[in-house]
């Protein structure tokens, strides 16, 4: 399995309003390293598994989406507390539409939130 990585960052504010999250319950902001990887099984025939700068443009493009916003004022997040992972979760799948994603077997997005605290979410594209 081949796959290739790219990155991004992006800053955010968000709240997390549930008693389990301390101090995070009140607005605060994050600044994300977010990592976009493409796993596919062989190379294309230019011997790659994507276009890095392909890749890096569409990463680009979605967390453009986010960058200096307010998750909590986002409809896309209405009603869900904005954890790293389903922030994750969210870019993941973002990512994707609209892409020909028949030669990749998943995505994977890493949202690093510290250096010694990220969130994974892969989705799987080989399920219909």
């Amino acid at each position: 399995m081949f796959s290739v990585t790219v990155r991004d960052h992006m800053m955010v504010a968000h709240s997390l309003p549930d008693p389990f999250f301390g101090p995070a319950q009140g607005l605060h902001g994050v600044t994300y390293v977010v990592e976009l990887t493409f796993y596919r099984p062989e190379l294309d025939e230019h011997g790659v598994v994507i276009d890095i700068g392909a890749a890096t443009e569409r990463l680009a493009e979605v967390t453009g989406e986010l960058r200096y916003r307010n998750l909590d004022d986002l409809e896309v997040f209405a009603g869900t507390v904005t954890t790293t992972e389903v922030v994750a979760r969210h870019v993941a799948h973002r990512v994707v539409e609209g892409l020909d994603t028949a030669p990749f077997t998943a995505v994977e997005v890493t949202l690093h939130e510290h250096p010694d605290a990220w969130a994974t979410y892969r989705l799987d594209l080989t399920s219909p």
